[in-house]
């Protein structure tokens, strides 16, 4: 089976999949993301989604989905930074969209105090037409990823083979292969541009269900006005090499150490998916480094707030603030990236933002 087929069944099924049957956050669980490490993580994304609103005309109504919500912890902590503009909180419908039921009974639980109405639904299709916020915090690296293997460099396209999971010969564990045909010319169409430089033995990885997401955000932001935030680890530029893993209790173990009970992840390709945007004709940023984002919206400033308001937290704060931001921690590991409909001016907390469709560029 190809890599993305292994990872959809290890993380999806429903009976024996990742997702489905825990919670998986937490000092208790496999790891931990930036909402569970402090809450002005979630307070500044609440700011920016107000800016949003205000960016898109103060509608009466606007839809906000977060994507893979976890604890419901991000999505708290935003809505309570929220409630300082009463009237985007009268205006706001929350939809939350999420795989797991353990997790989707923990978010019912968290938010039950919201101040406005909350909805699970299975995919963006199912929320209603209206302007849209879209958010998904370590969303994009659990999506099943595609592998190939640069056999032949002179063959160019033709030349790669996709990586596969099998059964080793006379025994049960699992290992990895390549096909031996060459990947077809519709695969081959769905590699990063970078592939062109690629040597033999050189490994790229695809995300087939980023290209799906971008899609259904394309088709409504060509419909009603919207914006889709993405913040994840990985590189700027398309980077050739396997960054597959898999995470228990906080450590790397081999991604076939324990299938159904380990987080599998790869780096998300930052490079492919503004190259995606550009195929649909959709506006999206320059991917700035978390450490910049947050900065921009103004996490140093809500640090020392906190700091005012406790002083015997100081030290505290501190230790969050550098893992949030610090250089050595998530602060440039992570990037964010934001996807928007036409006629949008450039989005609070990044540099540029280029309209595919006219060539032009706000910075």
């Amino acid at each position: 089976m190809s890599v993305a087929e292994y990872m959809g069944l290890c993380l999806l099924d429903p009976k024996d999949g990742y997702y489905p049957t825990r919670d998986p956050l937490g000092s208790d669980g496999d790891f931990i993301t930036a909402p569970e490490i402090s809450q002005m993580f979630g307070e500044v994304l609440g700011l920016w989604m107000v800016q949003c609103w205000k960016d898109m005309g103060q509608p009466e109504t606007i839809h906000l989905a977060e994507l893979g919500p976890g604890r419901g912890i991000m999505m708290s902590d935003m809505l309570r930074a929220a409630k300082l503009v009463p009237d985007f909180i009268k205006a706001l419908y929350v939809h939350l969209i999420e795989a797991s039921p353990a997790l989707e009974a923990v978010q019912g639980q968290t938010l039950k105090d919201s101040p406005a109405p909350i909805s699970w639904a299975q995919t963006l299709s199912d929320i209603p037409d209206g302007p849209l916020i879209v958010i998904g915090n370590e969303y994009l690296d659990c999506l099943p990823i595609r592998q190939f293997i640069q056999k032949d460099r002179f063959a160019g396209r033709a030349g790669w083979h996709e990586r596969l999971v099998t059964v080793e010969k006379n025994a049960d564990d699992l290992t990895f292969a390549f096909a031996l045909e060459p990947i077809s010319t519709l695969a081959a169409q769905t590699l990063p541009s970078a592939q062109s430089k690629a040597k033999n033995d050189d490994l790229v990885e695809t995300c087939p269900s980023a290209h799906q997401l971008l899609d259904q955000l394309s088709d409504r932001f060509e419909r009603q006005p919207g914006r889709a935030l993405f913040i994840d680890y990985g590189p700027e530029t398309t980077e050739f090499g396997d960054t597959l893993q898999a995470l228990k209790r906080h450590e790397k173990v081999g991604v076939f150490s324990d299938p159904g009970n380990t987080d599998l992840t790869a780096r998300v390709d930052f490079g492919a998916l503004n190259e995606i945007a550009a195929g649909l004709n959709m506006p999206t940023t320059t991917p700035v480094t978390q450490r910049e984002f947050l900065s921009k919206l103004g996490i140093e400033m809500r640090a020392a707030a906190l700091a005012r308001a406790k002083p015997e937290s100081k030290p505290k704060i501190a230790r969050q603030l550098e893992r949030l931001t610090g250089e050595s921690q998530m602060g440039e590991l992570f990037k964010a990236i934001c996807f928007q409909s036409q006629g949008l001016d450039l989005p609070l907390g990044f540099r540029k933002v280029t309209s595919i469709q006219d060539g032009d560029s706000n910075a």
